[in-house]
């Protein structure tokens, strides 16, 4: 008896290093083992087949789907709201950069190209030359040469006072770009506060400060405020960038004129 059961603990520490190296190769077999005494006790020993790990895939998820489920946890009363101020900020932006970029002269160009036909064929080919070139630059110059005949203070209110008006519509809808840079976060505090009210409500209604109730509304109130910022942020960057486009033009408007006047005064002696 003594040796069977020495027997029976060498056969189970055989089959559990067998088992051990089998969940470690990642391979699932069956070890089968016979002893046998005096021809007379056989004793079987089949390990347990391991089961295989399956990798756990974890689907990282892309930033538009993470925007779009915090704008939706957001709320639809303010977040649509805010949404909207940015589309019509950056549609108004867009509109802006485009107007700006056609109303860049080369003035440097424009002064030779003026000077050279008031030398070869008058006031008619320097004002078909301006014509003939976009931008607020031009249409300064048309003004200034159309006027040539009636003296130089005409001329020169004529395009001090012509180039007021240009300026006005270089700024065209920068107002409404400043209120939706202003208004937006104002929007995502709104949502902010009426969402804090609503996790209070829900704090009463439940009768307890629960950690999950408090955590979830205020969650939810402080995403229009984010949003919100976000908003002003990228309409402050395009307002800037339009208002440095705008003063680089009235820079150029400005210099650009002043040598234009030396050039007519030199043409009129």
């Amino acid at each position: 008896m003594k040796r069977l059961f020495v027997l029976l603990t060498i056969q189970a520490i055989v089959t559990f290093g067998m088992t051990t190296n089998v969940i470690a190769g990642g391979d699932a077999e069956v070890t089968k083992t016979e002893v046998t005494q005096n021809d007379s006790i056989t004793v079987t020993k089949a390990a347990a087949p391991a089961a295989p790990v399956a990798p756990v895939e974890e689907e990282e998820a892309t930033f538009h789907y993470i925007l779009k489920e915090k704008f939706v946890e957001g709320g639809a009363e303010f977040m649509g709201i805010i949404l909207l101020c940015l589309i019509v900020g950056l549609g108004l932006c867009i509109e802006r950069i485009i107007y700006l970029n056609m109303s860049s002269t080369n003035t440097a160009k424009l002064l030779t190209a003026v000077e050279e036909a008031l030398k070869k064929g008058g006031i008619e080919a320097a004002k078909e030359v301006c014509r003939n070139t976009r931008g607020p630059v031009a249409s300064i110059y048309y003004q200034g040469l159309d006027r040539v005949n009636e003296g130089m203070d005409v001329v020169e209110k004529s395009v001090v006072s012509y180039g007021s008006v240009l300026m006005g519509r270089l700024e065209m809808n920068l107002t409404w770009i400043s209120l939706f840079i202003a208004i937006a976060p104002m929007l995502g505090f709104m949502g902010t506060v009426i969402g804090m009210i609503g996790a209070f409500d829900a704090i009463a209604a439940a009768g307890d400060i629960s950690p999950t109730i408090v955590a979830s509304g205020i969650k939810v109130a402080l995403l229009t405020t984010v949003f919100g910022l976000i908003v002003a942020v990228i309409l402050q960057i395009f307002y800037n960038y339009i208002v440095s486009k705008v003063d680089s033009i009235v820079n150029t408007m400005e210099d650009s004129t002043i040598s234009f006047i030396d050039i007519l005064i030199k043409y009129k002696k």
